[in-house]
């Protein structure tokens, strides 16, 4: 099974995670939230992300989502994404980790498919009602 790794900003990988987690009843997959502090020393932040994603991997990889690209959290994950049984996806969300809770015996680059493919599914251009007189609201 793969193992996932969240590593955002402060505590927003938490939130999500938690959220996720509740909505399912559980969450299917090995599972670790990494947060990056604005105070954090990335290097310190690195050696712990290698040592969640050694815990994590049973064999099978890692799939590491974090939020912006380009920012310390994405950084820090690509600098994990030695091999190929690490994969790194940015732009999570809650749509994304649901999606990869619900395949959790896919392969690491299925899984990464998959947290792709639902966070982009996942957002809606919710277009309000017309008034009966005609204008939006």
């Amino acid at each position: 099974m793969v193992g996932l790794l969240i590593i955002t900003h402060d505590h927003v990988g938490t939130a999500l995670y938690e959220t996720a987690a509740q909505m399912l009843g559980m969450c299917p997959l090995m599972a670790e939230v990494l947060p990056v502090m604005a105070d954090c020393d990335p290097d310190a932040m690195v050696k712990r992300g290698r040592d969640l994603v050694a815990k994590l991997n049973q064999g099978d990889g890692v799939l590491i989502l974090t939020d912006m690209y380009g920012s310390t959290p994405s950084n820090i994950a690509a600098r994990l994404a030695v091999d190929h049984k690490v994969l790194v996806v940015s732009g999570i969300n809650l749509p994304m980790l649901v999606r990869i809770m619900n395949y959790p015996t896919l392969s690491v680059m299925e899984l990464a498919l998959k947290a792709e493919s639902g966070g982009r599914d996942g957002i809606f251009y919710c277009v309000p009602e017309i008034l009966s007189d005609g204008r939006d609201t």
